[in-house]
């Protein structure tokens, strides 16, 4: 989880920010100001300075904050003058917006405010759903208004086209005041601000609800508050039921306000289609005459403070109940309450103005178990405390049980302490000789005994360089002793080390570092600002914290800087590491001594079988299909070689005869989670039963048992294959419908020409961590995608999750999060009498269901997938494929059918998708990438030779915006920073080529070539528009060596021909296969897919790993699919397999065999490995969604 910040304010108006990973309160910039109240959110925070203005601090991101203005310029066809600006009366204005109601002179349009700056100048947009216009961006209609197409027609009397200008914002890191509105009544001076509104349900993201109070008591709603417009347009007033003193508003759809008499008044009827609500409700206090003076709301809780200070939580609240069911009592007195993210709570006692947090806040116990005050001191305080300690130590006062007087010479130079050092190391060396040498007479004849009783000598000599390491003097001159009263001489050191080495005596002597005192071990006391800071008003709306954040604001830190905290030099300090570097050395060299003398032996060789038992339940392979109780066991055995293996038992009974089947682990290919399935289960695959799309299933009683026997079997197989350890950055990463990482390591002919390897003797391992989309490269370089759209990076570690302990390292492990939606679909029909309604036909599907109808999901039944919780409720989902109308609803003739979101005449049927979001911590080899969030990303698969270190990495952010990451090197994964790179429109997809060609798929489908990318030049120069296949819609791409292949939302496969260095775009688009899913082109320009429909022998699966075969220079499509793992992957990617492929001669196949390909109805078709070209109805009748 990315760090995240706590606003606060002091009685003296300074504002400070608070970090989750931070231990100090940092002064805010522009400290020339003075704020009485904050209202921060993830990206802003809004505040009330003491001028009774508004300002706003956005915080600077690398994705820049555009803004796009755009006006259509309109024209009409006469016969004398040809399209001119001369319309008629009653056609739109020469320039107006989309609608043409609205008239927008290109000349008229100004930079809002001071804080805005233009980007470029106007430019015609000459591309209209995916596919470019005729030079100038003109398109044609029959009318105002009408469709318009780019190609001019005889009858086409008016044209338009669009121009587009960008503005940036630049008032990032620093309070912006909002301006005064230039129309309508001015608000009086401000009183209190409240933001929130960003969850509220499918709300366009970045949205933001502002609220203010005016010192009059009146409410006020700033208008189109979005990512792209920080400061909004305008105040909206909203009428109360009274005179509001201060106003509180959540995450989501709960607003309140507290009335000059101590009521509450909560704001009911705000949804995505009327942010600003439409009425308010009274809610009394507990006690007429103690009427309330603050309130803050958050998802599914509300806090109060009464006038007498205490605090109050209201029981019940949510968003179908704002009003909540009844108060309790907190028993404790504050000056303020502030609800964060997750429902968190913040408080400022009214003894001491400290700020406490309310420890146990979860979904199950919204009202918390305890306070706990924030220690955390601030910057300033720390600067000036380690300037206090800096007089202290040149005063001789230092923090100890023991301290030393300053040193007549109060600096000590490098070469003094590199001498020091020598001294130290050579007086530590006499030492371990002497005790080498003693001899020890009281040994028994067992070699046993206590060191410390057998040899007197010995135990004397420890004592003396015990004694020595303890009682280093780091300053020379009398020792005094430090306690609460005052200084005390001590006892000089007792430096009388007769018998031990001469050098003792000046090993105390000249021991000391520089002039600045160094604690003794185990013995500093922490130094605490005297002056406790007293704050005024805090907000958490920033600040995402969960039960499993760990904080560092609860221990007291030392005012001193981290090094004169304890006695530890910087590692960077050569001198630190000489006698260290010695003792090793003795060490090494005795170890040899004791190792040498037995090599000579021969070698131990466990020859043993173990064996884990137990019972499950088996998806019968024949018919009746059923779960049969069955017992399993797993024995492993080492042979005489030392290799591990074993054998994995299932025993059941069929018509009462016992029988049993057996699998050699070695022969297994991959163990997967089975996803959707209602009993804890598994997979087991072989080659075999890959090509059947018929693993072996199991089930647990118990979803721990499952994950137990999980590990225990992965492990036992990785030992019979003999692969441990991380992958190898050659490795073939893919992930499951379920979110799992799996890897596999490639052999070297897995890419040959002929005779290569088949896909499924693949054998995949589970890697920790939950992820959706990963990419790699050969330098082994990995990136991932979590379902938040969280960036995650790969440490190099192996193991976490059900792995831990067991078969993963210690190292590199991290605690990752994800959160996703579960979807499920309200279906209704339409009858005569009573319209649409959940009655249905008896052969229509489920009125509560999946996707498919199939399955019936209702709210209540509905349970999220295994290892996940609920985080919300369920809402109703407004960005379903097809789109919606305002209720939600898409509508169709009947059900399948295609979904659309308006209502025609033919239309009997309807659905509307609800959604529900989930989250799951796990653990694995990834570490978080912040703060940006990534919806696809690509790393170039090999770094030319002769080249900078430099990888090449472009990513899309989840708005579309296409980023650069700089600074990625073998040694640095992680990089340093985005670079933003300038499109007209969003992006989806992005791929780096092996020499830098960069090529995307725009919002609209269309694709596009990033010229003059080099290892100079990583940005680039401008974007080619490449158009689309015919009638096709892009969504994904992938640029191999020399290969670029895209999937279109049909599921179509293409390759693009005629890509040359000297025309880098190519062509035409070629067809390829059809019911694709996802393609991975590697750094070999080797193809490997996701297909959706795959016929085994025995069952057809979706979702499955597929490897084209025949890919050379001279065919670079290939000319069949090798079928590998599946079903049930979702991604795959083979951008790190620059494996050289074997090339023994085999005579080449036929090129009229026939390749098996799924229909949409089920049914098998047969094609020509030659696939020249496919007539355009039969690609739309062979696609499959996924």
């Amino acid at each position: 989880m990315p760090s995240s910040l706590l606003w606060a304010v002091d009685v003296h108006g300074s504002v400070y920010t608070l970090s989750t990973a931070s231990q100090y309160w940092e002064l805010c910039k522009d400290a020339s100001l003075e704020f009485k109240r904050l209202a921060a959110a993830k990206q802003c925070c809004w505040g009330i300075a003491c001028d009774q203005q508004i300002y706003v601090y956005v915080h600077a991101n690398e994705v820049p904050i555009r803004y796009q203005e755009e006006t259509y310029e309109n024209q009409r066809w006469n016969p004398v003058d040809g399209f001119s600006d001369h319309l008629l009366p009653s056609d739109r204005w020469q320039w107006s917006d989309v609608t043409g109601l609205k008239h927008q002179p290109i000349k008229e349009f100004k930079l809002a405010t001071p804080h805005w700056e233009w980007e470029s100048n106007w430019y015609v947009d000459e591309n209209i759903g995916g596919e470019p216009t005729e030079k100038g961006g003109w398109t044609y209609a029959i009318d105002f208004p009408a469709t318009y197409t780019k190609s001019k027609r005889w009858n086409s009397c008016v044209r338009r086209r669009r121009w587009i200008r960008y503005r940036r914002y630049k008032s990032c890191n620093t309070w912006a005041k909002i301006p005064s509105q230039n129309s309508g009544p001015q608000p009086d001076p401000f009183h209190d601000i409240a933001v929130g509104g960003w969850e509220i349900t499918d709300e366009p993201f970045g949205h933001l609800s502002v609220w203010a109070v005016t010192v009059q008591g009146k409410v006020f709603y700033r208008e189109n508050v979005t990512d792209q417009n920080p400061e909004g347009l305008s105040w909206t007033e909203i009428p109360t039921l009274g005179e509001v003193v201060q106003i509180a508003c959540g995450p989501c759809d709960l607003v309140c306000a507290v009335l000059w008499e101590g009521q509450l008044m909560m704001r009911k009827g705000i949804n995505r289609d009327n942010t600003k609500g439409n009425s308010w409700e009274i809610v009394e206090p507990q006690n007429s005459g103690n009427g309330f003076v603050q309130v803050s709301v958050g998802v599914n809780v509300l806090w109060a403070v009464t006038r007498d200070r205490k605090v109050w939580f209201r029981r019940g609240v949510c968003s179908e109940n704002p009003v909540g069911a009844g108060w309790i009592c907190m028993n404790v007195e504050m000056v303020m309450v502030n609800i964060g993210l997750n429902d968190q709570v913040w408080g400022i006692s009214s003894d001491d103005r400290s700020i406490y947090f309310r420890q146990g806040v979860t979904p199950t116990e919204y009202s918390g178990k305890a306070w706990k005050v924030i220690i955390a001191n601030r910057d300033q305080d720390r600067s000036s405390c380690a300037s206090s300690a800096t007089s202290l130590v040149s005063a001789g006062c230092f923090f100890g049980d023991e301290v030393r007087l300053p040193p007549q010479a109060s600096i000590a130079n490098d070469a003094d302490f590199s001498l020091e050092m020598e001294v130290i190391a050579k007086g530590t060396e006499n030492i371990l000789e002497t005790i080498e040498r003693v001899p020890c007479s009281n040994n028994n004849a067992d070699g046993d005994g206590d060191v410390a009783s057998c040899c007197p000598a010995a135990e004397s000599k420890c004592d003396t360089v015990t004694s020595v390491f303890e009682n280093i003097s780091l300053n020379e001159g009398p020792s005094v002793k430090c306690n609460q009263t005052g200084l005390e001489p001590s006892a000089e050191l007792d430096t009388d080390l007769s018998g031990s080495s001469p050098v003792n005596l000046d090993l105390v002597e000249t021991s000391s570092i520089s002039s600045a005192a160094v604690y003794p071990f185990g013995i500093e006391e922490h130094y605490v600002s005297e002056e406790h800071p007293l704050w005024a008003w805090l907000s958490g709306g920033g600040c995402d914290i969960d039960a499993h954040t760990q904080l560092n604001w609860f221990n007291v830190q030392s005012g001193l800087p981290f090094s004169m905290q304890s006695f530890s030099m910087p590692n960077s300090c050569p001198q630190q590491t000489v006698w260290r570097k010695q003792i090793v050395q003795q060490l090494i060299e005795r170890s040899k001594r004791e190792v040498d003398d037995f090599k000579h032996y021969e070698q131990a060789v466990e020859q043993s079988v173990w064996i884990k038992k137990g019972t499950m339940k088996w998806w019968r392979d024949g018919k009746p299909y059923k779960w049969t109780d069955v017992k399993v066991a797993l024995e492993q055995f080492t042979g005489n070689d030392g290799k591990r293996d074993g054998i994995f038992f299932i025993y059941y009974t069929y018509n009462d005869v016992k029988k049993y089947l057996h699998l050699f682990l070695n022969e297994v290919t991959i163990l997967v989670p089975i996803a959707n399935e209602a009993k804890h289960s598994f997979a087991i695959y072989t080659p075999e039963r890959t090509k059947q799309r018929w693993p072996i299933r199991l089930s647990t009683t118990t979803e721990q048992e499952m994950y137990d026997w999980l590990a225990v079997l992965s492990l036992a197989c990785c030992d019979s294959s003999e692969i441990h350890g991380p992958p190898s950055h050659q490795a073939l990463w893919s992930i499951t419908c379920k979110g799992d990482v799996f890897v596999s390591e490639p052999s070297p002919s897995l890419e040959a020409t002929q005779h290569p390897m088949p896909s499924d003797q693949l054998y995949w391992r589970q890697i920790g961590g939950h992820l959706r989309i990963v990419e790699c490269n050969s330098q082994g370089i990995v990136w991932g995608i979590g379902y938040d759209h969280t960036a995650w990076v790969y440490t190099g570690g192996y193991g976490g999750g059900f792995f831990q302990g067991l078969a993963g390292s210690t190292d590199n492990i991290y605690t990752q999060s994800d959160v996703m939606c579960v979807y499920i679909y309200e279906n209704q029909r339409w009858n005569p009498l009573s319209g649409y309604s959940s009655r249905g036909l008896p052969t229509d599907r489920y009125m509560w269901s999946d996707a498919s109808g199939l399955q019936e999901c209702t709210k209540a039944h509905t349970k999220p997938p295994s290892q996940w919780t609920w985080v919300t409720d369920w809402y109703i989902d407004f960005n379903a494929p097809g789109g919606t109308d305002r209720n939600g609803w898409q509508f169709a003739a009947d059900f399948p059918a295609s979904y659309h979101g308006y209502k025609t005449m033919k239309d009997f049927v309807r659905r509307r998708r609800w959604a529900r979001k989930c989250k799951t911590v796990t653990t694995g080899p990834w570490f978080e990438v912040a703060p940006i969030a990534l919806r696809d990303l690509s790393l170039i698969p090999s770094v030319p030779q002769g080249t900078s270190d430099q990888v090449a990495l472009w990513a899309i952010s989840s708005k579309g915006d296409v980023l650069c990451r700089t600074g990625v090197t073998k040694q640095n994964a992680m990089g340093t920073s985005w670079l933003h790179i300038g499109t007209d429109q969003p992006f989806v997809s992005i791929s780096v080529g092996g020499h830098y060609q960069v090529w995307g798929i725009a919002r609209d489908g269309s694709a596009f070539y990033r010229g003059s990318v080099t290892p100079q030049n990583s940005t680039g120069d401008c974007w080619y528009h490449i158009p689309s296949p015919p009638k096709q819609k892009l969504v994904q791409v992938s640029v191999g060596r020399t290969s670029v292949c895209v999937v279109d939302e049909n599921g179509n496969l293409w390759f693009r021909q005629g890509i040359s260095p000297s025309y880098p775009q190519g062509s035409i688009w070629q067809h390829v296969s059809t019911n694709v899913r996802k393609v991975s082109v590697g750094p070999l320009d080797q193809v490997w897919i996701i297909a959706d429909k795959v016929q085994g022998s025995r069952s057809l699966s979706c979702g499955t790993v597929c490897h084209r075969l025949g890919v050379q220079p001279q065919e670079p499509i290939g000319g069949s699919w090798d079928y590998g793992i599946g079903g049930g992957w979702d991604h795959i990617t083979v951008r790190a397999n620059s494996m050289d492929p074997s090339h023994s001669y085999v005579p080449k196949a036929a090129d009229n065999e026939p390749v098996k390909l799924t229909t949409q109805n089920g049914s098998t078709a047969t094609k020509s490995k030659n696939i020249l070209s496919v007539e355009q109805q039969e690609l739309n009748q062979n696609a499959v969604k996924c």
